[in-house]
């Protein structure tokens, strides 16, 4: 079972970041002890990089990303039944697939979908370059914030496969719940604002929202090159 480090006067708030930047850098002061160790940042794209960037710039380590993508529900794309990861791998959140009663037919082009979305990004972003070597290292994977965790879990169940000395979660934003569903697959779970509410948007943290785009992205992987 990991450890939640978070920030007691931020429970159950909202709109307390100004912006992604603004939480990177609070999060990177609560991290200080990582600075200049051997040990890496992992960006979530595209929300979680310019938090990550923040956290990697102040903690002097190099940065690279870990592509993992929600399987949307048909006609919404803001809501996730699974999350499908680097190696193509897949993970469901069963309690939700059963109340969607979706087909197997439907399902499976989901899954497609993801995937063909998956390995584009990875050439855009990643441009080829190999999967850095995690054997022994830390590991702080990051992103803008948390929903209901599915692709984060997907992530650490990839990470594990590639031995690190340690998995750290360093998220701005997360409800409790997502929080002790992570907690048995990460070492340390850093999240500054855990929030009890039902209701829960990743965006409520945030006085500034905006989607992040491709050209952001890029711009701030090669700022990081250590």
């Amino acid at each position: 079972m990991g450890k939640l480090i978070d920030e007691p006067l931020l429970r159950d708030k909202t709109w307390i970041f100004d912006s992604r930047k603004d939480a990177g850098k609070m999060l990177g002061r609560r991290l200080s002890h990582y600075a200049s160790t051997d040990s890496i940042v992992l960006a979530v794209p595209a929300g979680g990089v310019p938090v990550a960037h923040e956290i990697a710039k102040y903690l002097k380590l190099p940065l690279d990303l870990i592509i993992v993508r929600k399987i949307q529900i048909p006609g919404n794309t803001e809501a996730g039944f699974g999350a499908v990861g680097p190696d193509g791998e897949a993970v469901f959140n069963e309690m939700l697939l059963s109340q969607l009663r979706l087909t197997e037919r439907t399902i499976k082009e989901q899954v497609e979908k993801t995937k063909l979305s998956l390995e584009a990004r990875n050439r855009k972003f990643r441009k080829g370059r190999p999967f850095p070597d995690l054997r022994d290292k830390t590991v702080i994977v990051v992103d803008d914030g948390l929903a209901s965790g599915y692709t984060m879990y997907e992530a650490m169940r990839f990470l594990r496969k590639k031995g690190p000395e340690k998995i750290v979660i360093a998220v701005p934003t997360a409800p409790e719940r997502t929080i002790e569903m992570l907690l048995p697959e990460a070492d340390e779970i850093y999240c500054l604002n855990v929030r009890r509410a039902y209701h829960f948007a990743v965006a409520e943290a945030y006085r500034a929202w905006y989607d992040v785009g491709d050209e952001e992205v890029l711009s701030l992987l090669d700022e990081n090159v250590l």
